[in-house]
């Protein structure tokens, strides 16, 4: 599935990164740049009518604003973000030009830890090609 921002094969890349991490908890996964986004991964028993431009401009600026006021902190580097719901989680791990938002049944902090180290690796190899 070609989204226009993604090949087929790093869309394909990304869910399969995410599958592998999460298991059946998935419930989507978007990728996002700052101008632009695509949800390449719906679990089919969820409905495609959440408001995504409004959940990608709040995580863009939320990365930005997290990633400069803790520069330079004791608390050492930002590495992602988890958000925690009533019926769910997100996880958003974020480069500085892209990022990935994944939504999640009950996780444990290993399981995020473990997604969220994959999709890093995903987001900084993109950086190098």
């Amino acid at each position: 599935m070609g989204t226009g921002l993604l090949t087929s094969e790093a869309a394909d890349r990304i869910v399969t990164t995410c599958r592998t991490a999460i298991g059946d908890s998935l419930r989507s996964v978007t990728y996002f740049t700052r101008d632009d986004y695509e949800q390449v991964y719906l679990r089919s028993d969820l409905e495609r009518d959440a408001d995504l431009s409004t959940f990608i401009g709040h995580e863009w600026r939320g990365f930005k604003t997290a990633q400069t006021a803790y520069e330079g902190s004791e608390l050492g580097d930002y590495n992602y973000t988890i958000r925690v719901f009533d019926n769910g989680f997100l996880l958003r791990v974020t480069s500085q030009s892209e990022g990935v938002f994944v939504t999640t049944d009950g996780l444990t902090m290993n399981d995020f830890d473990a997604v969220a180290t994959a999709i890093n690796a995903f987001l900084e190899e993109r950086d190098v090609n």
